[in-house]
């Protein structure tokens, strides 16, 4: 999937769990994820090797994750210091690859195409499992998170300047058009 592209760390971030129930596996996740430097997010999710293609409880256990642990990583690291505003979601997942898989029993699709997962405790599970999985990677991989974070602020200050600009053009259309003269 970045074949091609200009990857921010060599090595994927990879993470397998199992969630047990009565001593045998009840539910199973898989997920890999490499950040480039791209602009836009790429990210797959299956559920019992059938594409979600519209995501469902898995891929936003998974979202919440990476922007928490972004978060988190982010302020501890003296990033947001110098950065005045916030960093969203959509700034956290900027040039993320990834693909999320579970296999849990019992699956609750939602829709008539049964695109989407409807398990709501599916995404506490791959919330906590990613979180916990992408916090012990990034802490065993300074260099990795810096790299990582600085394109996320970049991200994060690009969205806010291009906020601003179009609020300027915005401003300045309003008063172009006020119904005054041109000469008092």
């Amino acid at each position: 999937l970045n074949k091609g592209k200009s990857l921010l760390h060599e090595s994927p971030f990879t993470l397998s769990a199992d969630k047990m129930k009565d001593g045998h596996i009840f539910s199973q996740l898989e997920c890999v994820m490499q950040w480039t430097d791209s602009y836009q997010e790429n990210i797959h999710s299956y559920v019992n090797n059938i594409n979600t293609v519209d995501g469902g409880s898995h891929l936003t256990g998974l979202r919440s994750a990476v922007t928490r642990v972004v978060n988190n990583f982010a302020e501890s690291m003296g990033f947001l210091k110098s950065f005045k505003g916030s960093i969203t979601g959509d700034d956290a997942r900027e040039g993320l690859t990834a693909i999320v898989s579970v296999r849990i029993k019992n699956p609750e699709f939602q829709g008539q195409t049964k695109n989407k997962l409807g398990n709501a405790d599916v995404r506490a599970w791959v919330e906590g499992a990613v979180g916990e999985k992408l916090t012990d990677y990034f802490n065993e991989r300074p260099d990795v998170v810096k790299r990582v974070l600085t394109k996320i602020v970049d991200a994060a200050r690009a969205r806010i300047a291009a906020k601003k600009a179009r609020e300027l053009t915005r401003r300045k259309g309003a008063l172009d058009f006020a119904g005054l003269p041109g000469k008092m």
